[in-house]
């Protein structure tokens, strides 16, 4: 994957420079936009980049009593939580404050606590963000049909 990646920055680089900053700003908040919309997506079918799925969650006593959560992740990929930060020559999406030291748990696997005096568990990993081979084509459809315009 991360060959794609290079490949498509060496590509685009000698034309993404002949842009005015101006428009490799609205470029890049555009793309970022459009990258986010896909994770979300992502994140709400559970899928990992490689298009695996998450491993499911364990059943808790709670839901059993009727607290049933019907999707993962609801509130993790919310706008608020899942932020763009863009300039003409960067795009990086990603969580903030809180939310982002959870996300890295699910993220990498790790081990956390649930609640304050839970046990400690350790998390499947569970790869919220990253990079399909749609989000690279997306990439490239959107510079291309940027700079035809």
């Amino acid at each position: 994957m991360s060959q794609n990646i290079e490949h498509l920055a060496n590509y685009l680089q000698p034309l993404l420079q002949r842009l005015s900053i101006g428009e490799r700003s609205k470029l890049a908040k555009k793309i970022g936009r459009d990258l986010r919309e896909n994770q979300k997506k992502r994140i709400t079918s559970q899928q990992n980049p490689d298009g695996s799925s998450y491993v499911p969650r364990r059943k808790r006593l709670r839901e059993q009593k009727g607290k049933i959560k019907k999707k993962m992740f609801t509130k993790l990929k919310s706008n608020t939580n899942l932020k763009i930060l863009s300039n003409p020559d960067t795009i990086a999406i990603g969580f903030v404050g809180r939310i982002a030291r959870i996300a890295d748990v699910h993220q990498r696997g790790l081990k956390d606590r649930a609640e304050r005096n839970a046990p400690n568990v350790i998390y499947p990993k569970r790869e919220l963000l990253g990079f399909t081979d749609q989000d690279i084509k997306l990439i490239e459809d959107s510079f291309l049909k940027h700079i035809n315009i």
